[in-house]
């Protein structure tokens, strides 16, 4: 596991090798290990790493076999060996054993097409002197990120902004348009980012710097929903349970201590069950406890640790955002609003005093419909074929007039959010369940040049096109993909990736491998979701494996009281940020919307916590990197 950055000069002029330095140190975190660089005509890589396989002889940048490649990677290679027992057959020598040096040979051997061989999670930069082109990958999901930015005759990359903004040419001029998604969805969508300079490479995805200075990227892998499995659903089961062991297992590879981060949730407890079936030792879990005891799942993990005999460590934290938000800004690099960025970072940071790989259940909503917006969807396409008149008069009036708090989650609030949606065509229907700030909430904060600007920009162009490309899928398959492609690695690999790497552990997601989601893809739906019950199939071979209570228990998810810290503790710092001159006079918001949104909030008559969250976000952005 590492950082990797970059530079490549198109007329080969000669690099400043500070800037590259300057670049590679502000990676640190990434890897505290060890540095490594190369130099070329006009060319300079360089790495920070984490050791975790072949602790000796990993060392970066490595090379081909008569040393016309150079190689920096960021990830791990679960099927390296396989793949290099087939380069070997190949007539390919290796002296390491090493996955970065089979990455290489790999891109010897099979060029462009080479990340489809590859199973794991990676970011990785080669360098052609035979070509003169540069060749970047990133993996299938998105675990791993990949940032870079053209900037006169250099194209400038890295694994996070704090890299690229160490280059003197790389500018801090706001990508309005991404401000204006960011509000949407809580991150910015790629391939933008808050930088007009500076691009995402977008997961399942290659990209090539030629000679003359031309950009070419192409998709090479993105999961098929419209080929279906046949088989029972006892197979089916069976199937995905061995399916998913072995994706475990091969995450159990390491030379350095490992461990699970275990919410008490199905996905987490799952891994942590399958790892305590192939691993000869007690897995060690890790667990995180808050004050408040609704935001707190350890007696939920802890069921799970006695049941499959973890060796279990929790920690009780009292977040202190006040603490950690300026680390947070710091490591993200662009505004970026899940509040559960703040207890992923005390998890990772309290693990890594113990191990330095850690196993989540990250994923496993999306490949067996977790999320209740699924059976939603599903509800409403049936809610829709009610008529009009008694869907908007009789049923709609009667659930309004019962009543419901602006403040608390309830099942009678959710109900009347549903309602709300379901009638809508199934685009904008998703887009209300997952944005922040819908069109309406825009119109009433917006002043009126940014709402003028922001006209021809929609949200929803992000998620359309993959309900279209759902190959004549059905709803919850169709939303299944949109959340793979869109909301899985913009914000929770994002988030995950960051918040670990700033404490340098590494984070390993068996939900994620791509013969877990292409088999879960081939499911039929209602295997997924049967009913109003979430990942039935899941659920059902895993009641062999788990607690009963584990199972049954309605999704909580991994949220801080952040409504509650900004009408108390927080209130004079959300007032202070976001009621300040200088936020106030961006030209963004206008400032009665956003008075009225706090004094709301702070005085308990509205929910606008999240609202806030995000807007509070994005000004502490400003003031650490624009201003």
């Amino acid at each position: 596991m590492c950082g990797i950055v970059g530079i490549v000069d198109r007329r080969r002029r000669a690099l400043d090798e500070t800037v590259l330095a300057r670049m590679c140190e502000a990676i640190r975190h990434r890897g505290p290990d060890e540095d490594g660089f190369y130099h070329g005509a006009g060319v300079g890589l360089a790495m920070r790493r984490l050791a975790i396989i072949d602790l000796k002889s990993g060392q970066q940048p490595m090379y081909n076999a008569d040393r016309t490649a150079a190689i920096v990677f960021n990830g791990e290679i679960y099927n390296y060996k396989e793949v290099r027992a087939r380069l070997e057959q190949l007539g390919h020598q290796f002296h390491t054993d090493c996955d970065t040096e089979v990455v290489i040979h790999a891109y010897d051997e099979y060029g462009a097409d080479c990340p489809t061989h590859l199973r794991g999670m990676f970011a990785f930069a080669v360098w052609d002197t035979r070509t003169e082109e540069l060749f970047l990958a990133r993996d299938r999901v998105g675990k791993k990120p990949l940032l870079y930015a053209r900037v006169g005759d250099e194209f400038v990359f890295g694994s996070e902004f704090s890299a690229l903004l160490e280059h003197p040419a790389v500018g801090r001029e706001v990508n309005r348009e991404a401000i204006h998604h960011y509000l949407t969805f809580m991150c910015v969508p790629a391939p933008l980012t808050a930088y007009r300079d500076i691009h995402k490479l977008e997961p399942g995805h290659t990209l090539r710097y030629t000679h003359d200075g031309e950009i070419k990227t192409a998709r090479y892998w993105q999961p098929d929903f419209s080929r279906k499995t046949r088989m029972s659903e006892e197979e089916a089961g069976e199937q995905a349970v061995a399916i998913l062991r072995e994706a475990v297992r091969v995450r159990l590879m390491s030379e350095v201590p490992l461990g699970a981060f275990l919410s008490g949730g199905v996905d987490s407890s799952a891994v942590v069950a399958l790892m305590s079936e192939v691993s000869s030792t007690p897995v060690k879990t890790f667990s995180i406890g808050f004050e408040e005891q609704d935001f707190s799942e350890l007696h939920h993990a802890r069921r799970v640790a006695e049941h499959v005999g973890a060796e279990h460590h929790e920690f009780i934290v009292r977040p202190d955002a006040m603490e950690v938000l300026p680390t947070l800004v710091e490591h993200y690099g662009e505004p970026y609003a899940d509040s559960s960025a703040i207890p992923t970072y005390y998890v990772a940071r309290e693990t890594r005093r113990h191990v330095t790989v850690a196993l989540n259940g990250d994923g496993g909503d999306e490949c067996f419909a977790g999320y209740e917006r699924y059976a939603a969807m599903k509800l409403a396409g049936k809610y829709r074929s009610v008529p009009g008149l008694l869907r908007e008069g009789l049923i709609k009036n009667a659930v309004a007039l019962y009543p419901t708090s602006e403040t608390r989650r309830s099942r009678a609030r959710d109900l009347k959010r549903f309602l709300d949606a379901a009638s809508l065509p199934t685009v904008e229907r998703y887009m209300r369940w997952v944005s922040v700030l819908d069109t309406q909430a825009k119109h009433d904060l917006y002043t009126d040049d940014f709402e003028r600007e922001m006209s021809a920009h929609h949200a929803s162009d992000f998620v359309a096109p993959w309900f279209a490309n759902a190959n004549g899928a059905g709803l919850v398959d169709a939303s299944l993909l949109a959340d793979t492609m869109t909301y899985l690695p913009n914000d929770l690999l994002v988030k995950v990736d960051i918040a670990s790497m700033a404490v340098s552990l590494e984070a390993r997601s068996p939900f994620l491998d791509h013969h877990v989601i292409e088999f879960a893809a081939s499911l039929p739906e209602n295997l997924k979701l049967r009913g109003l019950t979430t990942k039935y199939l899941l659920k059902r071979v895993l009641a062999k494996l788990l607690p009963a209570e584990n199972l049954s228990r309605r999704k909580m998810g991994f949220g801080v009281p952040i409504g509650h810290w900004l009408r108390g503790e927080m209130q004079k710092f959300l007032r202070d940020t976001l009621l300040s001159e200088k936020a106030l006079g961006r030209g963004f918001f206008k400032p009665a919307a956003v008075k009225r949104m706090v004094e709301l909030h702070t005085r308990g008559e509205r929910d606008y916590a999240h609202q806030l969250w995000t807007l509070l976000m994005l000004e502490l952005w400003f003031e650490r990197f624009i201003d």
